[in-house]
Order: structure tokens, then C-alpha cells, then sequence
């Protein structure tokens, strides 16, 4: 089915999103971060430097590496709240559950496994509570979500925020700790080089970035999330399929003989975030993913060039990884075993920096992302 054109040509940026001032912040707070480095020695740890700017911090602490995360959901809750209020079914367990999956994901990335997870729900109002069925779905999605990663809920903060929040809303958001087991060595990307293979396994859907672009396609749809998708699904159910969890993948993969030199969870930025490492490497995909249904619903109904699309939504790939020459086919045979499709989408190339789209003709240049610190002065 075709979808009606209902957006600007720059669709993210006119949802408010602007991903360069963004970046330009977030640089501008880890090399303030930077600075507080050494003071971990005065309790006897220690920084890994070379993680700032990676999903999660690293340090050492009593012989063993740990690693730390806080990372919020975004807008996807109001996409619950307003799913509910239109189509009448439960939606909390699922935004609950991908709010876990993107702490998670991000914390693995540095091969570290989460062993404690912390909840951080923030309301308009206190009355947000007074639905029973709907904090109890919320509660129930952080808890199974917490599961599925093998980590204990430690405990969080419930705030009430009236004249922050909007009154009906609620802000989901979270941390976690994680450690490196024994033996291994926490992954910065430092062993990356030309000929590596990059494997990209599947996303379940639009996962927690790009929500706010969703909701207004949603609004400017004259059936709102009732609009029917090809399939035959609703739009508001569809984005509302939860996040994969990519926590047992990891491990699998960091406990066994394969060679893993860097791990992506594709999220804000979308295919930008293959060329996180601050290295001068090229990153050339030959092989997309299937898009899934629902992005590419919105892709067409945002009238978003291939480019913005690729750098906005996931585009049907959830997480990359990227491992040492010939060895792309046993980390997606690793990935089947556990359920998930993966499949061998490129290869790491010798620079300049940058992701080559083969397949649609798009290029993404070095400017394009940089979440590199400051350092010194």
C-alpha cells in the first residue's frame, strides 16, 4: 500500500530533532567529563579514557572491569499513552521493555554483561498511578526485560514533575552496571582493522529512536494509529513491537573462540553509528536488511530521502558486528542459534572514515558523526 506524504523534506529535523547541535553538546560534556578522570584514583580505580564517547564508561575497580550506562526511552511512552487512548489496548509492558533493551544494548557494546539495572520514571502528575492496569503492565515489562538481560532490578526513582512533564506523560529512562567477565578485555574498536567482516543482526521495528518523528506521521494520518499497514496491522501496534534484547548474544559471542573487535547498537543516527570508532576506516555495506514494515511506512509517508532514512531509523538493523576476516558466518551462525537473523552486510576497508551504503548509493562522510571529546587544555 502506498502511504500518504505527510512530511517535510528534512522530517527529523522538523520533529525537533537535530542530531549536530545534539552531537556538539554531547562533546562538549564528555570533555568536561574528561577532566574528572584521575579522580577515580583516590579510590583506588581506575578510567579507561578510551571509552568516552563509546555507549557505556569503562573502569577498573579492585582487579576487575566494570562498566556504566544511564540512557532514557525518549518520546516512545507518549506513543503508548496515545495508542492506548486511540486503539484501547495495553501498551506499557512494551515501552517498559524497550527502555530496558536500550540500556542494556548499549552497555554490551563495550562487552560488558549487565548485572544491575535501575528504573527512572518521572510523571506529570502522581494521578499518572492511579491506573493500576497500566502501572502494573509498566512494571511488568521492566521486569521481564530485566530477565531477558539476566539482570537484577536494583531499585530507581519515581519523581512526580508537574510543569516539567506533562501531565499525562511519563518519561522512562534507566541505568546499569555492568562487568567484563574475567579474562576478557573490554571492546573499544582497537583492534579493528581493513578486511574485518561486519555482520548486522535484525531490529524487531522501530525500537526506542525515531518515536518522535512517528507521532507526527501519526498525527497528520487521518486515521492516526488506526492507519492500516500493508499487513494488515495497525500503525500503532506496529511501532509498538518491542526492542530486541541483544544481552545473550554477546555473551555468547565474547565467550567463545571468535574474534569480535567492535560492537554497534544501531539507534539514534541509524547506519551513522557504523563508523563510531574514532578510527580512519571505511565501513562498506553491500547486503541491507529487509526493512521492516512499519519504517518503511514511515519512510514513505515522511518523504524521506534514502539518506535521511538511513540515518534516522534503524532500517531493519538492530546491532553490527563487526569481527575478524572469514569469521562473519560463525557469528551469524551464533545468532541463529539463539533466534535471531543476522547476516554478513560488509566489510571494514582502509579510510578515510566513512559508511558506504552500496545498495541504494549513499554515502555518509567522517563530519557527518563525531562523538569524540576534547581533550586536554
Amino acid at each position: 500500500m502506498s502511504s500518504p506524504p505527510v512530511g517535510p523534506t528534512s522530517a527529523y529535523g522538523a520533529a525537533g530533532v537535530d542530531y549536530h547541535a545534539l552531537d556538539a553538546g554531547k562533546r562538549r560534556a564528555l570533555s568536561a567529563a574528561l577532566a574528572t578522570s584521575g579522580l577515580l584514583s583516590a579510590r583506588g580505580g581506575r578510567a579507561f579514557d578510551e571509552s568516552r564517547g563509546e555507549p557505556a564508561f569503562v573502569f577498573e575497580l579492585a582487579g576487575q572491569t566494570l562498566a556504566f550506562v544511564v540512557e532514557g526511552l525518549g518520546t516512545k511512552s507518549v506513543i503508548a499513552r496515545q495508542v492506548e487512548d486511540q486503539l484501547g489496548v495495553e501498551a506499557f509492558a512494551s515501552v517498559a521493555y524497550d527502555t530496558v533493551a536500550a540500556i542494556v544494548n548499549d552497555l554490551c557494546c563495550v562487552g560488558a554483561l549487565p548485572l544491575v539495572v535501575n528504573a527512572y520514571f518521572a510523571t506529570g502528575s502522581s494521578e499518572w498511578y492511579e491506573h493500576e492496569e497500566r502501572q502494573s503492565a509498566l512494571l511488568a515489562g521492566w521486569q521481564r526485560a530485566c530477565v531477558d538481560a539476566g539482570a537484577t532490578w536494583g531499585g530507581g526513582e519515581s519523581p512526580s514533575l508537574p510543569g516539567m512533564v506533562a501531565g499525562p506523560e511519563i518519561e522512562l529512562a534507566g541505568s546499569a552496571i555492568g562487568a567484563v567477565p574475567a579474562g576478557q578485555k573490554p571492546i573499544f574498536g582497537d583492534a579493528l582493522g581493513a578486511g574485518d567482516e561486519i555482520v548486522f543482526v535484525a531490529s524487531s521495528g522501530l525500537h526506542a529512536n525515531g518515536a518522535s518523528l512517528a507521532r507526527i506521521v501519526a498525527k497528520q494520518l487521518p486515521d492516526g494509529y488506526r492507519t492500516p499497514l500493508a499487513s494488515g496491522r495497525t500503525l500503532g501496534e506496529a511501532l509498538l513491537d518491542p526492542s530486541l534484547i541483544y544481552v545473550p548474544l554477546v555473551q555468547a559471542l565474547t565467550a567463545g573462540d571468535l574474534d569480535i573487535h567492535y560492537l554497534s547498537h544501531i539507534t539514534g543516527h541509524g547506519l551513522l553509528k557504523l563508523m563510531r570508532p574514532r578510527r580512519d576506516l571505511g565501513y562498506r555495506i553491500t547486503r541491507l536488511p529487509p526493512v521492516p514494515e512499519v519504517l518503511e511506512f514511515l519512510v514513505g509517508a515522511a518523504r524521506m530521502a534514502p539518506a535521511e532514512a538511513y540515518s534516522t531509523f534503524n532500517m531493519g538493523c538492530g546491532f553490527a558486528i563487526y569481527s575478524a576476516p572469514g569469521t562473519g558466518e560463525e557469528v551469524v551462525s551464533v545468532a541463529s542459534e539463539l533466534g535471531l537473523s543476522a547476516h554478513v552486510a560488509g566489510t571494514v576497508e582502509p579510510g578515510p572514515r566513512r559508511v558506504l551504503l552500496e545498495e541504494i548509493d549513499v554515502v555518509f562522510e567522517d563530519a557527518d558523526m563525531d562523538l569524540t571529546p576534547q581533550r586536554g587544555g
